[in-house]
């Protein structure tokens, strides 16, 4: 089973790679947490899609110290990958999005079962022990049955700006509807965020959102080409900033039949960076779990 992991737009909001500081005393990153936990549910490769340009940087600061406990290999999001080039605009800097993203890692995931998830999240040991076992079933299983592991909007939002959440409706224990809504803010009752109209938008604290952790056979990869193709040629789409959300295609992938989507309700926190004022809450909270047991001091030692 592989472990893929979104690095490309590591940070792009937190200040830059290189200025990103441990968040533990022996110098470990959330992501190594994410990988630790991974581990010990069974996966046996992670696979990071990143710029091409962090690659030593990345490699240096976060590969390494895997290396030699888990298979490493690469992936490079790249603006032109799938895209034809009189799509792309010389003003436009930044790659497709999510779904983009999945789709330049396809030659490197091959043929196995893959769980998707963030570089900057922490999702829990509970997460990765379920994701692991929906995957094991689903390699011999129905080809086109996929999971998302689906978490509370009210532990996921941070008192320091807006997030972006696959905001979902759910039935029977499956994906009804999933949209990405991509500012949302904090607020006493949950989170508030204003739609396509302009017209505010009240979400209760106990909604079921995504935090783009998937669980995917070899099939998303024909789904999401179409979807992504889909999304250059739409008209209305902004040539310069607009993204191919990976919760919108897989909601596609659904509403056409393509695939069925589990929810895997976990009772695992989760924790993220998404500014940089989030970090002492997350060190905080990694410390806390060190001391109890829960992790080891020097995950890698």
């Amino acid at each position: 089973m592989t472990l893929l992991v979104l690095a490309a737009g590591m940070g792009s909001r937190y200040g830059g790679l290189k200025q990103i500081d441990p968040f533990t005393e022996d110098g470990e990153f959330i992501i190594d947490f994410s990988v630790f936990d991974a581990l010990q549910a069974g996966f046996d490769r992670v696979v990071f899609i990143i710029k091409e340009e962090n690659y030593e940087d990345f490699r240096e600061t976060i590969g390494v110290r895997l290396e030699g406990k888990v298979k490493v290999e690469y992936a490079f999001q790249s603006m032109d990958h799938l895209v034809p080039a009189d799509k792309i605009l010389p003003e436009r800097s930044k790659p497709w999005g999510t779904a983009q993203a999945i789709l330049c890692a396809e030659d490197v995931v091959g043929n196995d079962v893959f769980a998707v998830i963030n570089a900057d999240d922490f999702y829990g040991r509970d997460a990765y022990n379920k994701a692991a076992a929906f995957l094991k079933d689903a390699a011999a299983g129905t080809e086109n049955t996929y999971a998302m592991v689906g978490y509370r909007l009210g532990n996921t939002l941070t008192d320091n700006g807006s997030v972006a959440r696959g905001v979902c409706v759910t039935e029977n224990g499956y994906l009804s509807e999933i949209v990405e809504r991509t500012k949302i803010y904090k607020t006493s009752e949950g989170g508030r965020f204003e739609d396509e109209k302009g017209a505010t938008i009240e979400l209760p604290a106990d909604t079921v959102v995504s935090m783009n952790f998937w669980c995917f056979t070899p099939s998303v990869f024909a789904g999401a080409k179409k979807y992504f193709q889909e999304f250059l040629n739409d008209p209305d789409r902004d040539p310069l900033k607009g993204e191919c959300f990976l919760p919108n295609v897989v909601g596609q992938m659904k509403n056409d039949g393509f695939c069925t989507v589990k929810v895997i309700e976990t009772s695992a926190k989760w924790y993220g960076v998404t500014y940089a004022d989030d970090k002492p809450g997350v060190v905080e909270q990694l410390h806390t779990m060190i001391e109890n047991g829960t992790y080891p001091k020097g995950l890698w030692k």
